[in-house]
């Protein structure tokens, strides 16, 4: 009890530090598996947890005035994992989609859910749910919530500049004529969701592990690395992300002046 009180009443300072909220914060959710092992169970409880925590974290995300949420659920590179861990990820991931379209805070927040990544790389049944949540949403404004689901950032670059290619064959655009706004165009996560300002990475792991190179890395967003699994995250982890980002921001524009 008395833990708990200091852990809101710390938060509450936290908070009050904070000058600027960001507006888009991606989170790569690592730890799941670590966290599961160090209780000597299976991963898949690991990333239930962690599937738990994410809603509690919208919830934070929406109190705090965040707009748009981008989670590193699961990278192309995850493909080389045992196949059971991943049909079970792929079977979480559907269940959660499903989800959407009753759960009432999605509803009454006006959340808009979205995927991005290689939609071609995940199986039929995911794929039809991730659409019906998708469809679902398709007209809220009020919170974005993006997935990024058989995601990798050189490989979303990759397919942009492949398009892009084929629309120069086609007469479609001058090599010359080329510009940035052509290329976020093309990108699947560029198309979608506004610049990073925070990465915020769980696990004790230093490292952005190619997520939204374009969106991120190419914008400068500030990056916040915390040791914490993704299933022990706390608001108070949420909040100290914040406040880097808004030091940051007040240490520019101190700099301006």
């Amino acid at each position: 009890m008395i833990q708990d009180l200091l852990e809101r009443f710390y938060a509450w300072q936290i908070r009050r530090s904070c000058r600027y909220i960001p507006r888009h914060i991606a989170i790569i959710q690592d730890g799941n598996r670590r966290y599961a092992k160090g209780r000597g169970l299976g991963a898949t409880i690991g990333h239930r947890a962690g599937a738990d925590k994410t809603e509690v974290m919208l919830d934070w995300a929406h109190e705090l005035g965040i707009e748009h949420i981008t989670l590193y659920s699961f990278s192309t590179e995850n493909f080389s994992r045992e196949s059971r861990e991943v049909n079970e990820l792929f079977g979480l991931f559907k269940d959660r989609f499903l989800k959407v379209l009753e759960d009432p805070r999605v509803h009454r927040y006006h959340i808009r859910v979205r995927m991005i990544g290689d939609r071609t790389l995940l199986p039929p049944d995911l794929m039809e749910a991730v659409e019906a949540a998708e469809d679902a949403t398709d007209e809220y404004d009020g919170f974005f919530l993006n997935i990024a689901l058989a995601y990798g950032g050189r490989n979303e670059i990759l397919q942009a500049a492949r398009e892009i290619v084929k629309e120069v064959r086609a007469g479609k655009y001058l090599p010359d004529a080329i510009t940035t706004e052509t290329v976020s165009h093309h990108i699947d996560s560029g198309n979608a969701i506004p610049p990073v300002d925070l990465i915020i990475r769980t696990g004790n792991e230093c490292r952005t592990s190619n997520f939204l190179p374009w969106l991120a890395n190419g914008y400068e967003s500030t990056v916040y690395f915390c040791a914490p699994y993704w299933p022990l995250f706390r608001k108070i982890d949420l909040l100290r992300g914040i406040r880097v980002y808004s030091q940051r921001i007040e240490g520019r524009q101190g700099a301006v002046t």
